[in-house]
């Protein structure tokens, strides 16, 4: 099921995290798969870039447009969470997010103002081996993959 499978990692104010996810998918998953990142603002794009995204795209019109060529969604939480990220977030990007018929896989990262019960606090690593297990699930990838990268 991996053949033309597209996942979309967003992530804004730096990209960081959307850094750490690109690199991790890369090494995790066949190289054929496409990993489409989105930032709110061009730095994020382009530090997601760096960790070997096959295309990126920064801004709300740009979600909007292509975010529906995704199967699936790998981001934090707040990535459907309107005006986070400071504000970079914005209303329509989350709007855009939460109806792609992608499948969404979020990130319960600490957020200002929410707070996940139910969700035991998990640093990121521990996080996208969740995560990933899922992807592989869906994408029906057994055992490890372990790309060079």
């Amino acid at each position: 099921m991996t053949n033309n499978m597209v996942i979309a990692v967003i992530d804004g104010m730096g990209g960081n995290i959307g850094r750490q996810i690109v690199t991790q998918l890369r090494r995790e998953l066949p190289a054929e798969i496409e990993i489409m990142v989105f930032g709110t603002n061009s730095a994020a794009t382009a530090n997601m870039m760096k960790a070997r995204a096959s295309r990126g795209a920064t801004g709300e019109n740009a979600i909007r447009v292509s975010i529906n060529q995704a199967d699936i969604i790998l981001a934090p939480v707040a990535s459907v969470i309107p005006n986070s990220y400071l504000g970079e977030l914005t209303p329509g990007i989350a709007e855009a997010i939460a109806i792609s018929r992608a499948e969404k896989i979020l990130l319960p990262l600490s957020q200002f103002q929410f707070h996940f019960v139910g969700v035991n606090r998990q640093p990121l690593p521990h996080l996208m081996e969740e995560a990933l297990a899922h992807i592989k699930l869906i994408l029906n990838i057994s055992g490890e993959v372990k790309a060079d990268v």
